[in-house]
Formats: structure tokens, C-alpha cells, sequence
């Protein structure tokens, strides 16, 4: 048999399955998706899908959190950072329970955020002149905005956006009233990060507005915020956490299957701060987080 003859017989082979699958709508799905006719893996050195593990190095997600070292998270978490790390069960405040691990909110999808730098320049104009002459004032970074999508799927996500959007009421209310040692203090600094050691780096923010959308276009799912039981280490726990979730008389809270959050954010640094600040080291970026204050 000849070279052309054997290749005539399979561009009929291939011919003839080809008419096969384009005949047969479900043998058409199967192979697109690279599945045989059984729904078997047609190659088994198709990639997987799998959880990697995030640290300190490699994580670049957008963050807005109080200071790790800050006292105020025994205020909003019932227990600093490190105490909740070292045993997970200690938070108090079962509203902001889900926040509690990383000391505040991590948007779950990338979102968009729209920066601006600006320098501002005093126009002198003279007298019978075509052009004004230009004195440097002052340079800034003016407040920007951080819009991101928040998809929540089951209770769980349920829970954490009920503890985001009560994070948010909170960091922009003063310390007032009662026996409270910190009344009277303005609203909490809290720090951004994201995207690696120079763009968002333990730079020092307020939020100055946050908005977010409750549609009527999307479902919502029910939750209640619970505690210790959220870490379900063992059975007795996951039984607890599922008791919890499905108890009627609790108090219940509904989230959307799809949201929008609008964070107005402002960097703030303290007089001591800018007594720090290098222009040659801003340059060479050794200023991108000095002392805890990333500088931006």
C-alpha cells in the first residue's frame, strides 16, 4: 500500500467521524470538551484545577485592614491578630467573626481601582506677558475609589459579606459614648495592600465614603453569623456551626448572590511620617514600606 493510499483511507476515517460528531449534538459537546463517548478523560495529561497556598510573599489580593499591631482589634475582633492566629476560637464579636483572621476585608474578585497623583503648580501671571510663570505648591494623592464585585454562593460567603458591610459602617463612625476609653477618637486608620511590595504596600488609609448595591434583580441567601463553630474542625463543631446556620430563632441576615461595594479611600500620614520621607529613597524604592507606612 502506498504512502498516498494510507492517507487517503484516514482523511476518510477522519471524514467519517467528523459527519459522526457533527450529526450527533452530545458526541459534539463530548468532544469539544475533550470527554470520549463514555465521559471518559480523553488525555490524562489535562491540567487540573487545584488550591494553592497563599503567604505573606505571594499574596497580592486588595486588602483593607486595621494594623496587625493595632490595639483596636481586641475592639472589633475581641483579640489581636496574633491571639486569633494562635487559637482560632477566640473571637468574640460573632458579627465580624469572618474578618477576624486577616483583621479585616480582602475582596474576593480583583477589583477596579483608578489612582491619581497629582502635583499642584500656583500660576503667576505678569503683566504683558504671553505666559504665566508656574510656583510649585504642594504634591498629593487624592482620595481614589476601589469597586469591586462580590459574588456570594452559600452561607458561608453569606456571612462574610454581612461582616464586610458592618466592617465598613464601623470604620467610619467615631469613637462615642458609654464607658468607652477610646471616645472621642476619630475613625480608625486602617491599611491597604494588594498587588506586591510596590503598588499597595501598608499604605495608611481612611474611608471616606463606601457604597454598595442591594439589587432586586438577584436572589438572596440567608445566614447567621456564628463564631468558634465557623472553623468546623471536627464533627461536633461542623454539627454546631450547621445547628447554628439553621436555628429560626436567630437573628438572620440576608445577602445578594451579587453586589457591588464603592470604597473612597484617603491616604493619611501622620507629621512624623513625612518627617521620614526621602525623595532619593522614595525614588529607589526603599520607601515602600518604611517602619510599617508604606509611602505612595
Amino acid at each position: 500500500m502506498g504512502l498516498f493510499d494510507t492517507a487517503a483511507k484516514v482523511l476518510g476515517v477522519v471524514s467519517g467521524v467528523n459527519k459522526v460528531i457533527s450529526s450527533n449534538p452530545t458526541l459534539n459537546r463530548l468532544f469539544g470538551a475533550g470527554l470520549g463517548k463514555g465521559a471518559e478523560a480523553a488525555d490524562a495529561l489535562n491540567a487540573r484545577a487545584k488550591w494553592s497556598v497563599r503567604n505573606g510573599q505571594t499574596d497580592f489580593r486588595v486588602k483593607i485592614t486595621l494594623p496587625a499591631e493595632s490595639s483596636l482589634n481586641q475592639t472589633f475582633f475581641g483579640g489581636s491578630r496574633q491571639q486569633f492566629l494562635n487559637n482560632r476560637t477566640r473571637s468574640n464579636n460573632t458579627l465580624l467573626f469572618p474578618l477576624a483572621e486577616e483583621g479585616g476585608v480582602i475582596f474576593p474578585l480583583t477589583p477596579s481601582i483608578i489612582i491619581q497623583h497629582a502635583a499642584s503648580y500656583n500660576a503667576m501671571a505678569l503683566t504683558h506677558s504671553n505666559y504665566p510663570f508656574h510656583a510649585y505648591a504642594h504634591s498629593e494623592v487624592p482620595s481614589f475609589t476601589i469597586t469591586g464585585e462580590f459574588p456570594v454562593q452559600n452561607y458561608e460567603d453569606a456571612q462574610y459579606w454581612v461582616a464586610m458591610l458592618h466592617f465598613f459602617r464601623s470604620v467610619t463612625k467615631m469613637f462615642f459614648g458609654g464607658d468607652d476609653a477610646n471616645k472621642g477618637n476619630p475613625p480608625p486608620i486602617l491599611q491597604l495592600n494588594g498587588y506586591g511590595n510596590h503598588v499597595f504596600n501598608n499604605v495608611p488609609v481612611v474611608v471616606t465614603n463606601f457604597t454598595v448595591d442591594l439589587r432586586n434583580s438577584v436572589d438572596y441567601i440567608s445566614t447567621q453569623q456564628a463564631s468558634a463553630a465557623t472553623r468546623r474542625s471536627t464533627a461536633s463543631e461542623r454539627d454546631e456551626f450547621n445547628r447554628i446556620v439553621t436555628d429560626p430563632s436567630r437573628n438572620t441576615s440576608w445577602a445578594p448572590t451579587d453586589s457591588q461595594f464603592n470604597v473612597q479611600l484617603q491616604p493619611v500620614y501622620s507629621r512624623e511620617s513625612v518627617k521620614k520621607f526621602s525623595m532619593k529613597e522614595f525614588v529607589d524604592g526603599s520607601l515602600s514600606n518604611r517602619d510599617g507606612i508604606g509611602y505612595i
